[in-house]
This record gives C-alpha cells, sequence and structure tokens, in this order.
C-alpha cells in the first residue's frame, strides 16, 4: 500500500511526468483549460477518494461521513457566497451532468428545448442531435446574426413563439461577447419558458464582477469548475432555494450514485481561491489579455468573429486565409501553442475539419503572462499561419514559444502532490 506510484507503476507514472512536461513547455490557449493550483490537486489527491458518499450531507446512505460531509457544507457554502446563490448543488461529475439533472428533474422526453446552435457557439448538451439533450428532447436551434455574428435575440423570441419551448438554454463555448441574460429572462417570461444558463465558460469572470450574472435572473444556472473558475474538472448547478429539493434527487439518485468527495474537496478549496481579492485581479488580467490578444490579431490581418472580445476568448474566421481550423492547430500545436480548431457561425466545413480557430486567456494569465506577452504570440501565431510548413519558421517559432515558456513557470518543480 506504502510503495509509491513512481515504483509501483513506471508507465503510469512517466506518462503523468510527460504530461506535466508538455504542460509546462507548451502555450496552452484551449479557452476552456486552465491551471490547477497544488492546493487544489493536493485536495483532489486525497484520502476523501476512498469514501462512499450517497446522499447529501446530514443524510447519507453511509456511515462514516463525518468529515466528507464537511468538505460538502464548505463547498456548498463557499460557492453560495461566491455566486450570492440561494441553492448550490455541488455533485456533478461534470458539465454536461450537471446540464442533464436540470433538465431530467424538470423536462420529460419529447419537451420542447431552445438552445444554441452547436456551430454558431453553443454546447453539445444544449441541444446538438448526437447529444443525449438532441436525442431526448425536441431541440430547436438558434444563432448569430449574418452581418455582425452577435447573438439573434429576435430569432430567440421568434422560435419561442412558434415553438413554446418548456426551457430556454442560455450560454456558450465559443462566443467571445457578454450575453444579456435579462433578454432571454424576458423572452422566457413571455413565454412561460425555464430559463436555464450554461455558464461553464465564464463563471470566473462572473465571480469577479466582469460578465453580468445569470444568478437571480434564471431559474437554473449551471457550470464546470474548470476553466476561468481554475478548479478540478467537475460541474455546479445554482438555482432559487424552492428547485433545490427536486435538483438534489435530479442529481442523486436520479443520475449519478455515489459523489466524488475528493473532488467536492478540490471544489472546496478553489472556491476559497475564488473568494480571495487575488482571483478578481487574476480575471481583470484574463480579459486585458484577451483584448490585447485580439488587438493584435486584428492588426496582424486576421478576421475575428464579432471583430474582437468582451471576455477570456477570441474566435478567428480562417476562411480567407487558406488554412482550415485543423490545419491551424495542427501548425500552432508542432511549435508549442496548443489551441483548438472550432466551428465558426455559417461554416461550410464540417466538425472535425472547421473553418475556425478558438483561443483562450486564462491558462496563460495563471502562468503569469500579460499583454505584451498577448502581442508577442499574436505574432508567433501569424508566422507560423504564413508558413505552416517552412522548417525555419516552425524552429524559430519554436524556440520563442520555449523562451515564453520558460520565463513563466507553471509550478516551481516536477513534484506534483
Amino acid at each position: 500500500m506504502e510503495i509509491p506510484l513512481r515504483e509501483s507503476d513506471i508507465e503510469v507514472y512517466s506518462a503523468i511526468q510527460s504530461e506535466l512536461k508538455r504542460e509546462m513547455n507548451s502555450l496552452v490557449m484551449i479557452a476552456s483549460e486552465n491551471y490547477a493550483s497544488k492546493a487544489v490537486m493536493e485536495a483532489q489527491a486525497s484520502v476523501m477518494t476512498n469514501k462512499y458518499a450517497e446522499g447529501y450531507p446530514g443524510s447519507r446512505y453511509y456511515g462514516g461521513c463525518d468529515y466528507v460531509d464537511v468538505v460538502e457544507r464548505l463547498a456548498i457554502d463557499r460557492a453560495r457566497r461566491l455566486f450570492n446563490a440561494q441553492y448550490v448543488n455541488v455533485q456533478p461529475h461534470s458539465g454536461s451532468q450537471a446540464n442533464m439533472a436540470v433538465y431530467f428533474s424538470f423536462l420529460e422526453p419529447g419537451d420542447t428545448i431552445l438552445g444554441m446552435e452547436l456551430s454558431h457557439g453553443g454546447h453539445l448538451t444544449h441541444g446538438s442531435e448526437v447529444s443525449f439533450s438532441g436525442r431526448i428532447f425536441r431541440s430547436v436551434s438558434y444563432g448569430v446574426r449574418p452581418g455582425t455574428h452577435l447573438i439573434d435575440y429576435d430569432q430567440v423570441r421568434d422560435l419561442a413563439k412558434c415553438h413554446n419551448p418548456r426551457m430556454i438554454i442560455a450560454g456558450a463555448s465559443a462566443y467571445p461577447r457578454i450575453i444579456d441574460f435579462y433578454r432571454f429572462r424576458d423572452i422566457a417570461d413571455q413565454f412561460g419558458s425555464y430559463l436555464m444558463v450554461d455558464m461553464a465558460h465564464i463563471a470566473g469572470l462572473v465571480a469577479a464582477g466582469l460578465h453580468p450574472s445569470p444568478v437571480g435572473v434564471a431559474d437554473f444556472v449551471t457550470s464546470t469548475t474548470h476553466k476561468t473558475l481554475r478548479g478540478p474538472r467537475g460541474g455546479l448547478i445554482i438555482a432559487e432555494e424552492k428547485y433545490g429539493s427536486k435538483i438534489d434527487k435530479g442529481i442523486f439518485p436520479g443520475i449519478q450514485g455515489g459523489p466524488l468527495m475528493h473532488v467536492i474537496a478540490a471544489k472546496a478549496a478553489a472556491f476559497s481561491e475564488a473568494l480571495q481579492p487575488g482571483f478578481a485581479r487574476y480575471q481583470e488580467q484574463v480579459v486585458r489579455n484577451s483584448k490585447a490578444l485580439a488587438e493584435e490579431l486584428k492588426e496582424l490581418g486576421f478576421d475575428l468573429i464579432t471583430g474582437g472580445t468582451d471576455n477570456h476568448l477570441v474566435l478567428i474566421d480562417l476562411t480567407n486565409f487558406g488554412l482550415s481550423g485543423l490545419e491551424a492547430e495542427q501548425a500552432l500545436g508542432r511549435v508549442g501553442i496548443v489551441a483548438n480548431k472550432n466551428a465558426v457561425p455559417f461554416d461550410k466545413r464540417g466538425p472535425k475539419v472547421t473553418s475556425g480557430l478558438r483561443l483562450g486567456t486564462p491558462a496563460l494569465t495563471t502562468r503569469g503572462l500579460t499583454e505584451g506577452e498577448m502581442r508577442r504570440i499574436a505574432g508567433i501565431i501569424k508566422r507560423v499561419l504564413d508558413n505552416p510548413h517552412n522548417d525555419t519558421t516552425l524552429k524559430s517559432a519554436k524556440v520563442e514559444v520555449a523562451d515564453i515558456c520558460n520565463s513563466y513557470p507553471i509550478y516551481s518543480s516536477l513534484d506534483t502532490p
């Protein structure tokens, strides 16, 4: 039992160490990724992983839950304070599970849901036909306007009038502008729909007051706990107190068994970090970095969806650039810049190729990079995408990326908790 991993399983140990080195030696610009703190990772890699705890604090189906009750209550209380929430459930294993729990708690199979079109910036669980959300429920999708690529709220209203959805879903995974939750609330009220906001991408910005909060506006708010929140990978549900009992039952026994108590302990640690003054300063820098990156990319001739950004991400339309999103992702990967291909509105390419590239600044900001480095990185991106197969260009770019990584280490050593 006491044999360390490096001795008991060298293959797994080596893969973990290789992943750590990859993260340290890459500029991670995937908008949905971040670096958890050592404290968060220590909480997650704890003895809490040993404990079954079906049920909720004070009402478990197993004995011996005294201390896991403590950490779950801490997580709930801290999330309430962070988002000024009435009710919080910290047990969802992921953001998708959080969305599923809300749907299954308040909808019946075949009910109509109205969510954002995946290729326009929405998420799979907002009604995509390849997701459970599009297979179990009747899905209708709204999108963005062709000229501005901003959410077409008039279309949302017209579709709601035509289809009378049981639930309207707001939130996005690739939308770089402020979302007007009050306009969604008004439309939902007009047609008697529930309103759910999936704030997975912007939760950290919401907590810091840099994006309007959907809490208190929507009936239900779901989120992940990583991304801009910088915690462990997991899910979260926020709602009015009157919905709490139904959501609790929707999670357990509805769609999950035992909660992952080591992850909940890590969520509690992350929420504590987010309640500190430094977290708001971090989020302010995330946005400053995103705006600096967008401005420099525009100066270099890139076509940005909506022309810029208000949040943590930038979406590039490569349609007129001569590269697909996949080709751009692969070229940047060869020099150590990790980004992801992404559909753009009205994309003519399929989802495995795409015409877009999504870039985010949360992870780079955690490393300590500021606006100057963002402009430098934009220049590297330009050189690489102008010459994606030029060995000299790629070698030079890789050296420059390594220099930035070495100047801004993510952890002080290779010894993870």
